[in-house]
């Protein structure tokens, strides 16, 4: 019999798609946990940490599967030493993040939760909240894989002149790092955290930055450095940012950044349709279906 732990939450599809197949026994919820030992695979989301010390605990493991796109809450460095495959479904919520990222820039440029949240308090603040239109304006997108390139072609339907910057990728947006920040309004972040991306949004990229720049970030916390965005803020080189995620989830409470009057925020919502979810879920099913199919 095949364990398989499921300690995040998955779609009821992706479950039940496991639970057909008669070599598998599937348990769900984060307490199972404690007895990681007795399971052949691991599929979790964001919120589990697949840390070096529990995968000491995993005697039997042979597989991690992770339901999205990121695999920073996974040690992969322990998983190879312990011969561990460590899979993901990088394809099922690309649209769903690009879409979202694009809410955030419109939301951005026109105030719409400020706005919102004004008007069910009972004014009507009209003049408050002038906007910026984005037709004609320069949107710099930083990484251009598989979402980045789903956000520049909105972008272009928006009318926006779209430039980006990838240390691996090139097309025809591609242009130096440098380059991107002195011509960009809006500069949205589409790279994995990784050591070298760790603050790559830093105190001196924010210098070089266009005044008024505008930052949309719906990838990975950590790759935009929080102190010196809210010294940018604060200081006015940076006129509004949007953030989907955070160093910290979730934020401390009264973070600055999330009480700041030019910054919107969402709770890491960028793969949270459901058709992203059941999406995600299922590849990640089958994919562990034919993992332990070919053993």
């Amino acid at each position: 019999m095949i364990r398989i732990l499921i300690s995040d939450k998955l779609s009821n599809e992706a479950i039940e798609f496991l639970k057909q197949s008669s070599e598998f026994q599937v348990d769900v919820g984060t307490t199972y946990l404690e007895q990681i030992g007795d399971y052949d695979a691991l599929l979790v989301r964001s919120q589990t940490q697949v840390t070096a010390a529990l995968l000491e605990k995993a005697t039997r493991l042979k597989l991690i599967g992770r339901a999205g796109i990121g695999l920073d809450n996974i040690d992969q460095e322990a998983a190879k030493k312990k011969n561990i495959q460590v899979i993901n479904t990088p394809q099922g919520n690309l649209v769903t993040t690009a879409e979202h990222t694009i809410a955030l820039l419109m939301g951005l440029a026109r105030h719409i939760p400020h706005a919102n949240a004004s008007l069910k308090q009972g004014k009507w603040e009209k003049s408050k909240f002038l906007g910026t239109e984005l037709r004609d304006k320069t949107l710099g997108v930083i990484g251009i894989g598989n979402v980045g390139k789903i956000v520049a072609e909105l972008a272009v339907g928006l009318k926006m002149r779209v430039i980006a910057y990838d240390p691996v990728v090139q097309n025809e947006f591609s242009v130096p790092l440098e380059q991107l920040y002195k011509q960009s309004d809006f500069i949205s972040i589409h790279v994995p955290l990784m050591p070298q991306t760790r603050h790559l949004i830093s105190h001196e990229a924010f210098k070089k930055m266009k005044p008024g720049v505008r930052i949309i970030q719906a990838s990975r916390g950590g790759i935009v450095d929080e102190n010196a965005l809210l010294e940018a803020l604060n200081s006015g080189q940076v006129a509004g940012a949007a953030l989907d995620v955070f160093e910290q989830e979730p934020p401390p409470e009264n973070h600055p950044l999330v009480t700041h009057p030019n910054v919107i925020v969402t709770p890491h919502l960028a793969a949270s349709t459901q058709e992203a979810q059941d999406r995600v879920g299922l590849q990640l099913a089958e994919k562990t279906k034919l993992f332990f199919s070919v053993k």
